[in-house]
Parts: C-alpha cells; sequence; structure tokens
C-alpha cells in the first residue's frame, strides 16, 4: 500500500489547529503556585544576605542557597514532563529507597553539631529526612488509593499506615531530629483524620497518646530535648542555657515593633545574640527588621500558598492525585505553623526550618520538588 504526499504531510489547517492547541496549554497552566514560590524565595534571598551581612560575609551562604534554587528548577522540570500517576506506580519503591538512605546515613552520615543527618554526594550534602516527607507522603496517598475502606478506619484499619509512618520516624530520631520526625507523624495524623477516622478510634488514640507522651518524654527524648520542652514552660529558669534561644527570638521579635528596625539594620542577629539566625530563627531576623507589617503580609503570602494547595486538591479529578496535594499542603502547613509558634516561644525548640526563608539546600529542594507535584496536578486534572 502507498500514500500520497498530501496524505503524508500535515495540512496547513492541521499546524493551525497545533499551534492553537498549544496556545491554550500555555495559557491555561495553572502558574500561582510557581509565583508564589518564586516571591517566597525571593523574600528569603534578600532576608538571608541581611541575616548573615555580618559574620558570613565570606562565605556568602545566598550564593549557595541561588545554587539549590537552580537545582530545585531544574527537579521542577523533570517532574512537570511526567504524569502524577507515575508516581502511583513507584511510590513504594521510591519509599523504600529514601528508608535505605536513612539507614546509612546513619552510618556514613556527615556528623553536625552532634547530629548525623547529611550524606555527601558529589559535592553536596544530601539530607534524606527532607526527601522522606515527600516520600512519606507518596507512599500514604498510594496506600490509601488502594484500600477500601468507606465507613470510617477502626484501631485495627490504621496500622498498616501508621507502620508506614512509625519506621522513618524512629530512623530519624536516631540521628536525631525530632522536629522531622514530629512532621511526619502530624502529617500522617492529618492525612488520617481526612480520611475519616471511627469516633471511638480517635478517642482511642487520643487515651494512648495522652499516656505514652510521659514514657517518650522519659525514654525516647535525649536530655538536651527534655531541656528544650521545660525551658519553653519556663524560659527564665534557663535564661543564658536551654532558654536562651528561645528569649533571645523573642526579644527580636518584639523589637521589630509596628514598621521594624529597617533591612540590614536588626541588632539581635547583626550583634550575635539571636542563635541559628539563618536556619531555624530566621523568621526573628525578618520580625525585627520589618515590624507587624511585614509580618502580616508575610503571613498572607504564606496563606495565600496554602490556600492555593487545598484548592488544587479539592480540584483533584483522581484520589491519588486529591490525597498526594493534600499531604504535600500538610507539610508546608505544620512547617510554617511550626516555625512561626517556635520562634515566637508558642512551642518549644524542634529545629524545624520555614520554606523558602530559612538557609538549607535538601529543604529548598524538597519544597521545590513538593510545589512541583502541585503544579503537575493542577495542569492535569483533566487528564486521565
Amino acid at each position: 500500500m502507498t500514500y500520497s504526499s498530501t496524505e503524508s504531510q500535515s495540512t496547513p489547517l492541521d499546524e493551525i489547529k497545533y499551534e492553537s492547541f498549544q496556545e491554550d496549554e500555555v495559557k491555561s497552566f495553572n502558574w500561582s503556585m510557581l509565583i508564589l514560590q518564586a516571591i517566597l524565595f525571593a523574600v528569603g534571598i534578600f532576608n538571608l544576605i541581611s541575616s548573615t551581612a555580618i559574620e558570613d560575609r565570606a562565605l556568602d551562604l545566598y550564593k549557595t542557597q541561588l545554587l539549590w534554587f537552580g537545582l530545585g528548577l531544574v527537579a521542577t522540570a523533570i517532574i512537570l514532563l511526567i504524569h502524577f500517576s507515575f508516581l502511583s506506580r513507584m511510590a513504594y519503591f521510591i519509599y523504600f529507597i529514601n528508608l535505605v538512605l536513612l539507614a546509612v546515613v546513619l552510618f556514613i552520615g556527615n556528623k553536625t553539631l552532634g547530629s548525623s543527618r547529611w550524606i555527601h554526594i558529589g559535592g553536596f550534602n544530601i539530607q534524606p529526612s527532607e526527601i522522606m516527607k515527600i516520600s512519606l507522603v507518596i507512599c500514604l496517598a498510594k496506600y490509601f488509593e488502594t484500600d477500601k475502606t468507606f465507613n470510617g478506619y477502626n484501631f485495627r484499619q490504621i496500622i498498616p499506615p501508621a507502620v508506614i509512618t512509625i519506621i522513618p520516624a524512629f530512623l530519624i530520631m536516631l540521628q536525631p531530629d525530632l522536629g522531622t520526625a514530629l512532621i511526619l507523624i502530624l502529617t500522617f495524623l492529618s492525612m488520617i483524620i481526612f480520611m475519616k477516622v471511627r469516633k471511638k478510634t480517635l478517642v482511642s488514640l487520643i487515651l494512648i497518646a495522652a499516656f505514652t507522651a510521659p514514657l517518650a518524654y522519659q525514654f525516647a527524648l535525649k536530655p538536651y530535648q527534655q531541656k528544650r520542652i521545660l525551658t519553653f514552660l519556663d524560659p527564665m529558669s534557663d535564661p543564658k542555657g536551654a532558654g536562651y534561644n528561645s528569649i533571645q527570638s523573642m526579644i527580636a521579635v518584639g523589637s521589630g515593633k509596628l514598621t521594624g528596625k529597617g533591612y540590614r539594620q536588626g541588632t539581635q542577629s547583626h550583634l550575635n545574640f539571636l542563635p541559628e539566625h539563618h536556619t531555624d530563627f530566621v523568621f526573628s531576623v525578618f520580625s525585627e527588621e520589618h515590624g507587624f507589617v511585614g509580618c502580616v503580609l508575610l503571613f498572607l503570602l504564606f496563606m495565600a500558598f496554602l490556600v492555593n494547595g487545598l484548592s488544587i486538591s479539592q480540584q483533584a479529578n483522581d484520589k491519588f492525585a486529591m490525597l498526594l496535594s493534600l499531604g504535600v499542603t500538610i507539610i508546608f502547613f505544620w512547617h510554617i505553623m511550626i516555625n512561626l509558634a517556635m520562634v515566637m516561644g508558642l512551642l518549644p525548640v524542634v529545629g524545624v526550618p520555614l520554606p523558602y526563608l530559612s538557609y538549607g539546600g535538601s529543604s529548598l529542594v524538597t519544597s521545590m520538588i513538593g510545589v512541583a507535584i502541585l503544579v503537575n496536578i493542577a495542569n492535569r486534572k483533566y487528564m486521565f
């Protein structure tokens, strides 16, 4: 059989239709999460430049952060090219590989400040516990997608997803990294409540938590972690020791008053009173320099970010996509809430970074992967 030249070549009308399709795709592309991410990252870079303007001038940490952002853009491009269903097929494999990395880091990880959390790969320090946040959500979304429970989960039915969560949380606690382990547990609890838990099961979970909390405090927490909880209740009980971080952070937040002291004019960070001012307590630097007004604007940005994430989850027409986007948004929510409460003295210091503002390559790239997943789902909600 032979084909004529007119049959083998596209007609001008076909080309016009294809170009029109491409234009429609670009116009309908959901840019909101990427735009919000870019704004938050820009705020974070300028804040990082200010917070490290004195003692870290030679290190140029903001340049390293920009490099990580570039790597995050590469990861974003890759994720946007695939369909989210690929993550569903690879869910358990991704989870298992990340578990192996968490086990490996305990033996060959680089130790910093007494914690073994990083693996040195190709000139970069990778933190597997950060990546596990996304891996866990992908795995839980896959589990709940295939589960056939309709009348709410009883205690026996929540054991499998609980085990999926507890194993990496335990490995992370061994590093030790209480903050990240707490994020994993809170993410699981938030997702299981969304999936509906029977009232008796919920009461049982509350009672178990109340009973095990004192035991966990006594046997699971390190002495310095126990002291952080005690000084949270009374920071002045050890103002020059365990309570120092919290006290200096609250001073920095309060000293900003209404409009702040001005960009790069903060004294708590520049005079080195405020510890970890480029990581855990970066919001304290922002609050001191930009005051209540700046904090409200930043909070509104984060709120818009979270609302967009929830909107993507609500509009998803696929169960796995809905659960995955919900889980990713929950991760961001707990990071933001815990960090802000921590620096304002409303929660104990647990070492949870503020997305896009805190310095840290693994945290930044993981956040960008999370946003890429949300954008992927948002732009394929009508494609199956």
